[in-house]
């Protein structure tokens, strides 16, 4: 039987606006298993980046329950919920969020010095190598592409080996040739690593190479499809 590595149990979302009380998500019940390539799909507005953000702990469910590795992410305070991810997960946004004031190599290197790996500089060097950016170790943000930051994003989230990866639309910000080469990349990281990819997209083409898709509408489950039924 395979390993239940996420699950979601009637897990709720909702927030606080201007305008009131929000109801994002309601009551998702959802499993996700090791080595599956999940693809999160449906309208704008739909839920997909809300659920990603349960899964990793970076949003709290409202009720419900949400668990990890067999971790209840819904007990955990925020430096817990920190600590989790630091060691266990990649996320990738579709914003790059790098640090500025730090090279390539630093950007990815940092958080490995941080969760004490005394590699964290050689380790941090292989992954930009993965993703074909050792030529530009020591170059900072405002002195890469759009496709480069993303590909330092992409090596900073797949350094520490992580049990699951998240992404978040992480072509949104790029043209076609480089969201291309960013997904194969993705793809190629996940593979290499063994990771769980959970993956938030608005194309069908990315969602077909996924082994699993869920679509969601209103905040909800619409229904589970394979990759070649998504739309």
């Amino acid at each position: 039987m395979s390993e239940i590595i996420l699950s979601l149990k009637d897990a709720s979302l909702s927030l606080d606006g201007n305008a009131g009380r929000v109801d994002i998500l309601h009551r998702i019940t959802l499993d996700v298993t090791r080595g599956d390539t999940l693809g999160l799909i449906g309208p704008s507005g739909s839920g997909k980046s809300s659920l990603l953000m349960l899964m990793g702990g970076l949003e709290m469910a409202t009720s419900g329950t949400i668990t990890a590795l067999g971790h209840d992410l819904t007990a955990m305070d925020e430096d817990a919920l920190a600590r989790f991810r630091r060691d266990h997960m990649g996320v990738v946004f579709q914003s790059f969020h790098l640090i500025p004031t730090m090279t390539a190599l630093e950007n990815v290197a940092t958080p490995l010095e941080l969760a004490g790996h005394a590699d964290a500089f050689e380790r941090a060097e292989a992954e930009l190598e993965a993703v074909g950016l050792a030529h530009r170790a020591g170059h900072y943000p405002t002195q890469m592409s759009g496709g480069e930051q993303q590909r330092v994003a992409l090596a900073r989230a797949s350094a520490p080996r992580p049990d699951i990866l998240l992404a978040d639309e992480p072509t949104g910000n790029l043209d076609a040739a480089n969201g291309s080469a960013i997904m194969d990349l993705l793809f190629d990281l996940r593979d290499r690593h063994g990771a769980t990819l959970v993956l938030v997209t608005h194309s069908r083409a990315l969602a077909a190479r996924c082994n699993r898709v869920i679509r969601l509408r209103d905040g909800r489950i619409d229904d589970t499809a394979m990759p070649e039924a998504a739309e």
